[in-house]
C-alpha cells in the first residue's frame, strides 16, 4: 500500500469503525420501533411521534452512517488492492445485502409514515435478525480473512 490512501489508512479505518457502528446501531434499532409502532392506533398522538423518531433516525444517524461507511470502506478497499480476495468478494456481497436491507427500512418507514403499513409485530420481529446474521458474518470474514 502506497501513497495518499496508505498515508491516511488508519484515519479512513477509524472513520469507518465509527460509520459502521453508527449504522448498525440505527439498523437494529428501526426494526424495534417498528415492532413497537404496529401496536399503535393509526392517528395516534403516539404513532405521529413514532413517525417522527423513526423519520430522524434514518435520515440523521442511518443514511449518513451507511454513505460514510461505504465511503471510507471503499477507500481502504483500494489502498489495500482487496479486490482479488475472495474473502472480500463475499464481504462485499454482505454489505450489498446489508444495504438492500437498508433499502426495506427506508420503505417500511415510508409506509408507517402513510399510514399504509402492511406488517405485523411478528415481520418486525423476524427482520430484526437479517442486520445481525449480516454483521455476523463480515466480522469474521474481516477478522479471519479465510481463503
Amino acid at each position: 500500500m502506497t501513497g495518499f490512501l496508505a498515508e491516511y489508512y488508519l484515519w479512513f479505518l477509524s472513520l469507518h469503525l465509527i460509520a459502521v457502528i453508527s449504522w448498525m446501531a440505527g439498523m437494529f434499532y428501526m426494526p424495534r420501533l417498528f415492532v413497537y409502532h404496529t401496536r399503535l392506533e393509526v392517528g395516534s398522538e403516539a404513532s405521529e411521534m413514532f413517525k417522527e423518531m423513526e423519520y430522524k433516525l434514518i435520515r440523521i444517524i442511518i443514511n449518513p452512517a451507511m454513505v460514510f461507511a461505504w465511503i471510507f470502506g471503499l477507500c481502504m478497499a483500494f489502498g489495500q488492492d482487496l479486490w482479488a480476495s475472495h474473502w472480500f468478494h463475499v464481504k462485499f456481497l454482505m454489505v450489498v445485502l446489508m444495504s438492500g436491507f437498508h433499502g426495506y427500512l427506508s420503505i417500511w418507514r415510508r409506509q408507517f409514515a402513510r399510514d399504509k403499513n402492511t406488517h405485523g409485530e411478528n415481520f418486525y420481529r423476524r427482520v430484526n435478525e437479517i442486520p445481525t446474521i449480516l454483521m455476523i458474518v463480515i466480522v469474521f470474514l474481516v477478522i479471519i480473512k479465510p481463503s
